[in-house]
């Protein structure tokens, strides 16, 4: 019994994936055509790799609410850099820095404010997104006549040997992410952390930069999908990143990561991701209206964290 049980729990996300594309595939078999799985992927992509940033936090035993407003902000910085002709790489490295400011910001002040994770980010979340609509006065900043679009385009909407651009990002994004939580010392920092803080603390371990550290990375990883984002829409929307913190949440809850940290793998989140990214796609197939996808979004939400706190 207790095997089954073990067995159930490890390969819970893999499980899960099976029989969501099984069920799926019955009512939509369209749903394996090879467009519609690279157009999953392609869509799962954002999110995923917002979810790879979203475990660091969370295998230390911490939350971030506010990935959606990095991306959105971040992302308009971004845009505006490029519009203003200073190039496709400042463009970038400007998004990305502002990301890493933005995470780093987070983890000082749960660190060395003692904040509480939850109050913190959601302070950080409101005042991004203020400060977006601030900058872009409500409006979205397009992209549509800089010089070299195309090389900007690449980065969201382009593809590879017939694979979108994205998908190669993500999997860069997670092979980086496991082999730092699993061949490195930051990561083996980060388990332990989660699984017991105070005696990380009586050990010598700096816990606060191994914190800082997290919330940097996933700061980076919120930043980086605002590029993807933008790039795909040839502009930055003020309100992109609205409701990203709750599905990169829910796909890391789901891919096996306790909210109580410690516990759980990147692989999981992958699978996790993947579990979300069908959900949005047969919701999509099946016409069903954008306000019952919410409503059925939440209740997935809800019943990962419950599935949660009953392994817990």
């Amino acid at each position: 019994m207790n095997k089954t049980k073990d067995f159930l729990s490890k390969f819970r996300p893999i499980i899960l994936l099976i029989l969501f594309s099984v069920i799926i595939t019955t009512l939509r078999p369209n749903f394996i055509s090879p467009n519609n799985l690279l157009n999953v992927l392609r869509q799962t992509s954002i999110n995923a790799i917002i979810a790879a940033g979203m475990t660091f936090v969370i295998l230390t035993g911490g939350i971030d609410l506010s990935v959606g407003s990095i991306l959105a902000f971040s992302s308009a910085i971004g845009a505006y850099i490029l519009v203003s002709g200073y190039g496709v790489v400042a463009a970038v490295l400007v998004c990305l820095f502002i990301g890493i400011l933005a995470g780093g910001l987070n983890g000082v002040i749960i660190t060395k404010g003692k904040a509480q994770p939850f109050i913190a980010t959601l302070a950080t979340m409101t005042l991004l997104k203020g400060a977006t609509l601030v900058f872009t006065q409500g409006k979205p900043i397009s992209v549509l006549k800089v010089e070299n679009l195309n090389g900007f385009r690449m980065i969201g909407a382009g593809s590879i040997f017939g694979i979108p651009t994205p998908v190669y990002i993500m999997g860069i994004v997670f092979i980086v992410c496991y082999f730092i939580l699993n061949n490195t010392k930051t990561g083996r920092y980060i388990y332990a952390i989660g699984g017991n803080e105070e005696a990380s603390k009586l050990s010598g371990l700096n816990t606060d930069i191994v914190k800082i550290k997290s919330y940097i990375i996933n700061g980076l990883f919120a930043a980086m999908a605002g590029l993807i984002l933008t790039s795909r829409l040839v502009s930055a929307q003020p309100n992109a990143g609205d409701g990203y913190e709750l599905d990169a949440i829910a796909a890391v809850v789901l891919g096996g990561t306790s909210l109580a940290g410690g516990q759980g793998s990147i692989l999981g989140t992958i699978f996790g991701a993947l579990i979300i990214g069908i959900l949005n796609n047969s919701l999509n197939l099946m016409n069903v209206s954008s306000y019952y996808q919410m409503v059925v979004r939440a209740i997935v939400i809800l019943l990962a964290v419950l599935l949660d706190r009953k392994n817990k």
